[in-house]
């Protein structure tokens, strides 16, 4: 039975596919507490452009280094296996989400053993660990909205733009949908996280003002809008191979039956 499953191409196809895309979001979701400077990390002078009152340089979260590839990866299920297909992973990556963050939670509330290090000299490794893994729920909470919001806009988008352009240009659909939802993003959730939430919740560090969370929104956005530019060549790559893999005619058969979900 399990064997049966497993050979079927498309079934195949779609846990490679929804493995890939939970683990980037789970990754995502950890290594977004980190705030980076771009330019310092490329070794350039920063930008200092005048915006929003403030002084506009790329500050990004970490998060910013794979949530694009989410969104492909979205847009990539969307063309095969439908809303419905996309709306499944998302709720199972949501979930896990919130499930990894209970069990972070429960790993910081043991008390540490004096055999516990974590190396370069960190004398207080517990604190180190739980500045990692201990993000507030308003972080958790701001990263699961915006996700959310995210998805749902992006294969909205997606298909509004495929009924008008049909299977031609694939670039504009993956595309454009994910520039849509990644402008919706990229606000969402530094406002829930540290705006909103570092205001409710204290202990949390100082919350950011309005200018920190666009000046840093709009950093994130535009990165993510120049990878989404330079990742569609990729996308055609993945359509080629999926293609391939799943023969041109099934193929034709899985797009046609996610785009009569969509109608229906």
């Amino acid at each position: 039975m399990i064997k049966g499953i497993i050979s079927n191409k498309p079934t195949r196809l779609f846990i490679i596919l929804a493995g890939f895309f939970i683990t980037n979001a789970l990754i995502a979701e950890v290594i977004g507490v980190k705030i980076f400077s771009l330019e310092d990390t490329l070794g350039v002078s920063r930008a200092r452009i005048p915006l929003f009152g403030g002084e506009f340089s790329f500050h990004l979260t970490a998060g910013v280094l794979l949530w694009p590839v989410v969104f492909v990866m979205t847009d990539i299920i969307n063309e095969y296996y439908g809303p419905k297909g996309v709306r499944f992973l998302s709720f199972l990556a949501i979930g896990l989400i919130a499930f990894s963050f209970i069990i972070y939670n429960a790993a910081i509330a043991l008390k540490p053993s004096e055999f516990f290090s974590i190396g370069n000299g960190i004398d207080q490794p517990d604190n180190a660990f739980h500045g990692i893994f201990g993000q507030g729920l308003w972080i958790i909470i701001g990263s699961i909205v915006a996700f959310l919001i995210g998805q749902v806009l992006d294969v909205f988008v997606f298909h509004r733009i495929k009924k008008v352009t049909g299977e031609k240009q694939i670039w504009l659909r993956a595309t454009g949908s994910t520039i849509i939802s990644q402008l919706i993003d990229s606000f969402v959730v530094l406002f829930i996280a540290f705006y909103v939430g570092k205001r409710i919740q204290t202990g949390q560090g100082d919350a950011w003002s309005m200018q920190q969370v666009m000046i840093t929104g709009t950093g994130n956005y535009i990165y993510k809008f120049v990878i989404a530019l330079i990742m569609t060549p990729v996308i055609y790559i993945i359509h080629g191979f999926i293609e391939r893999y799943l023969g041109r005619e099934k193929a034709a058969e899985m797009k046609k039956a996610a785009m009569g979900e969509e109608e229906n």
